[in-house]
């Protein structure tokens, strides 16, 4: 555990230096339990068979312009014998107000064995693609009709980039470690100038996430899963979730989940007015169920904790996945990671 532990705090200190930018954004799906590859490239395959999944997001419904999000991932084994090797694909929409990012990544993890019996495996990913970054002006409400600011009409541009990850599991544990948007900082963030091809304060910022959970059997037929969730930009407030799920059978999966932003560093943006906005805090339910044809299908809702609670309606996640294997009707082996 030591070389993990010195793993992880080189790696999260190697993200930080990178990052330049002076916001957190990403997509804060309920269900990434359920949907690794969305968070770390090295996660992969790790399914050992070929696997179909989609979901939609709806957060704060009742608020005008709240985020809407949405995913489509395929990913599996490229070699079904030695299983080293694993690929996938991830799209990915988020829509805030009148700005959106669509997403595509292509994935590959090298996926080494690390005992005989194969029950733990050290994979090292990465994915490449690219974001496009759109603005739609006719939704913007604005004073003066004449701003040369405003933008007419949708605007869009689009950057290439980079996501690598490390992801490590044994039976019943794993440990991940990855970072997205390597390439998409901007030098001039401070500028918000939406001409034909100036979108940059859209762009997300550079984000580092450790992943971390387990699976241990409880008695016969139920197993208790744990997880962990944290996600920083090294400017911003540290984000963190919680779930704790119980496995009923390997068919029924039910649980609780916490989530919120904490002050951890020392940072510049706490002094900023922005900061005082940011406190996000929410309790949630999960739950996933696989049917007789090994369809799964997964339902969250959040409850705001925070002084919008009594704005919303709260936020809905619905995610279904599917083995494209027909000759299988079960995983290999208990897949709860």
């Amino acid at each position: 555990m030591k070389f993990w532990c010195h793993l992880t705090i080189y790696c999260f200190l190697l993200f930080g230096k990178i990052n330049t930018s002076k916001a957190q954004q990403y997509i804060p799906f309920a269900q990434h339990a359920f949907n690794g590859s969305q968070i770390n490239p090295a996660y992969v395959g790790y399914k050992e068979m070929w696997f179909a999944q989609v979901g939609i997001r709806s957060q704060w419904t009742k608020i005008d312009g709240a985020p809407k999000s949405g995913y489509a991932n395929i990913d599996g084994i490229l070699d079904p014998i030695a299983k080293r090797h694993g690929a996938g694909l991830q799209i990915a929409y988020d829509k805030i107000g009148v700005q959106s990012a669509t997403s595509m990544f292509a994935s590959y993890a090298l996926r080494l064995q690390m005992d005989d019996d194969d029950t733990q495996r050290l994979s090292l990913g990465i994915s490449g693609g690219a974001t496009q970054y759109s603005l739609n002006g006719n939704d913007l409400i604005y004073i003066d009709e004449n701003d040369p600011y405003i933008p007419r009409g949708m605007i869009s541009t689009w950057r290439p980039d980079i996501r690598l990850g490390i992801f490590y599991y044994h039976h019943n544990w794993y440990l991940g470690i990855s970072v997205h948007d390597l390439l998409s900082n901007s030098d001039s963030r401070e500028d918000f100038v939406y001409n034909q091809n100036s979108l940059e304060g859209l762009y997300r910022n550079t984000h580092g996430y450790l992943m971390i959970g387990g699976a241990f059997p409880v008695s016969e037929g139920m197993v208790f899963r744990p997880s962990i969730l944290i996600k920083d930009d090294f400017i911003g407030p540290t984000a963190f979730d919680v779930n704790t799920m119980v496995v009923f059978d390997e068919k029924f999966w039910v649980g609780a989940a916490y989530r919120s932003r904490s002050k951890i560093f020392d940072r510049e943006y706490d002094n900023l007015p922005p900061s005082k906005f940011s406190s996000y805090k929410s309790i949630g339910f999960l739950a996933q169920i696989h049917t007789g044809n090994n369809l799964r299908i997964g339902y969250s809702f959040e409850h705001s904790l925070n002084k919008i609670v009594g704005m919303n309606n709260g936020t809905h996640e619905i995610s279904l996945g599917i083995p494209l294997s027909k000759s299988m009707n079960r995983f290999p082996t208990p897949k709860y990671f």
